[in-house]
């Protein structure tokens, strides 16, 4: 069986590295992103190739959409170099940041960070990397369970990913004629650094997360990996433009 190509950003840590490690697993090389630490994505990388796949990293900032274009024809030389090919089966659109602020504290300047890195960047780098999408492949959105409930501080953030779970339905209609399968899958809490770690670290929050959660824990990056991994194959691709919550069942 030949290997498929994801590209991931923010691959270089929490979901998206686990979930680098989880498709390397399942016959799938990448292409991963990094806005930083270049350090920490090339461990990513010596870890697929001991796993006996390929992959690359690249530095992106997905806040920038001027980039957006010479990213693109980085990402076509690399998958000539690396793959001797012109196309990646699997986009993964995954890097983000968080901010707690309350509705009434949020400021501009936060407000368009993250519309940058969640919504506008998702729109116009998928939109800049669709030529190098094969046709039968899949594109995976990151959403947040935020998106479903409501919790004190996060409404610019929890409202970017609503805006990405919309944007999944016209995207799955639109490149229907390709074969393309979009989906958004929104994670619930889990225990990573993102957001300073607070889900991870704070005892408190933890246990009422947990306590909040039907199978009684807090997720760990693994129940995300896992999901990716299912959900970018070819064995469900007939799943098309939902909504897959992957958080315990938090809030029911």
């Amino acid at each position: 069986m030949s290997r498929k190509i994801a590209l991931i950003t923010g691959g270089s840590r929490g979901l998206g590295r686990n979930a680098a490690l989880k498709l390397a697993t399942h016959n799938v090389d990448i292409i991963l992103t990094y806005r930083n630490h270049a350090s920490e994505a090339l461990a990513v990388v010596a870890e697929i190739e001991k796993l006996g796949g390929k992959a690359t990293a690249l530095p992106l900032d997905v806040a920038d959409s001027h980039a957006f274009p010479a990213f693109a024809e980085q990402v076509k030389e690399q998958l000539a170099q690396v793959w001797q090919t012109t196309q990646f089966d699997y986009l993964l659109n995954n890097a983000g940041i968080g901010i707690h602020a309350s509705f009434a504290e949020t400021t501009e300047a936060q407000f368009d960070q993250l519309m940058n890195i969640h919504f506008k960047g998702v729109f116009f780098l998928t939109q800049a990397l669709l030529p190098l999408i094969a046709d039968g492949g899949s594109i995976l959105n990151v959403s947040s369970g935020l998106a479903r409930f409501a919790l004190p501080g996060y409404s610019a953030y929890g409202a970017m990913k609503g805006a990405i779970e919309v944007l999944t339905k016209y995207l799955a209609k639109e490149l229907g004629s390709r074969n393309i399968n979009v989906n958004v899958l929104a994670p619930g809490a889990i225990e990573t650094d993102f957001g300073n770690g607070q889900v991870r670290d704070n005892a408190q929050l933890n246990a009422f997360v947990a306590s909040q959660t039907a199978l009684g824990r807090v997720g760990l990056p693994d129940d995300i990996g896992n999901v990716i991994a299912c959900l970018l194959s070819d064995k469900t691709h007939w799943i098309n433009a939902q909504r897959i919550e992957a958080s315990g069942g938090m809030f029911l």
